[in-house]
């Protein structure tokens, strides 16, 4: 799978290169680099793989290296959703060594940081193969980041759930709590009427945690539920109800999931499973700038 940003992630992307790159030198510069390499020194650095995984932001490197003083070029071996190993080089970059060395951290920060995210999604994926659920991410996502992280967990074999509270309805519990009530087809036909009244067209979501909550809620046929922390034994119950009062009804298995227990998840029959430890939790994966000396 080869993905590449849109324009509204690469403005992202953009905007958060340019504060690392302000955190790193403020208006003074390298001082390091600026004090032990001379200025007219140039070479070729390699961006290597140190550990299984899938790639994700090459695309930082001319974002980077842009912003940076002196003519920079690179090369590409690989694209972001490419399963990588240990010892691939992933791009060759030339340009003076002040730069390249400026731009080193900043360069992998982005890099481990998404490769990681994807490898996890790719993990995931992997552990559900030959059932009808498909992984899916949250809004747990560090400020900032959430175009970028998302667009990781893609690059993994992933699915986006919204990107945020304006392009996508999800009533939760602290909705229903908030209304004083637990009528969770109340709150569907409620949020139905909304939608319709504005001509939204826009999937409706409830979360439950019982199944007598689910079945009130497929009263109003939302287009998904969640079900909150259950059981693979809950869930499979949950489907069957939903197969028999509701089979157009999408099921989302959400809640501490783990790659020990997704698998039983999966075949229970749920349609959606999302995790928030993709973007909340990932291990960086080990990538690194190797030098010619």
């Amino acid at each position: 799978m080869t993905l590449s940003f849109d324009a509204s992630t690469y403005a992202a992307a953009s905007e958060l290169i340019q504060r690392s790159l302000e955190e790193d030198l403020e208006t003074v510069g390298d001082l390091t680099s600026l004090a032990t390499i001379p200025e007219m020194l140039n070479a070729t650095v390699r961006l290597v793989v140190r550990q299984s995984g899938v790639v994700c932001g090459l695309q930082a490197l001319p974002l980077v290296f842009e912003r940076l003083s002196g003519p920079v070029s690179w090369v590409t071996y690989a694209a972001d959703g490419d399963a990588v190993r240990p010892g691939m080089i992933l791009a060759e970059i030339t340009g003076p060594v002040r730069s390249l060395l400026t731009g080193e951290r900043t360069v992998l920060n982005f890099m481990t940081h998404l490769s990681g995210i994807a490898t996890g999604a790719a993990d995931f994926v992997r552990e559900v193969a030959g059932t009808r659920a498909v992984i899916l991410d949250t809004r747990k996502t560090l400020p900032g980041y959430r175009r970028l992280q998302k667009y990781a967990v893609r690059c993994g074999g992933g699915v986006n759930h919204r990107m945020g509270l304006y392009d996508g309805l999800l009533i939760k519990d602290n909705h229903l709590a908030a209304r004083g009530d637990a009528g969770c087809a109340a709150a569907v036909a409620d949020a139905r009427r909304f939608l319709a009244a504005r001509g939204l067209q826009i999937p409706i979501e409830i979360e439950v945690d019982t199944i007598e909550q689910l079945q009130d809620a497929l009263c109003e046929l939302p287009d998904i539920v969640l079900l909150d922390n259950m059981t693979p034994e809950q869930l499979r119950a949950c489907v069957a109800l939903r197969d028999q009062v509701a089979p157009g009804t999408l099921l989302e298995a959400s809640g501490g999931i783990t790659r020990q227990t997704v698998r039983a998840i999966a075949e229970s029959g749920v349609e959606r499973i999302s995790i928030g430890s993709l973007t909340h939790s990932a291990k960086a994966l080990d990538l690194a700038f190797d030098w010619p000396w």
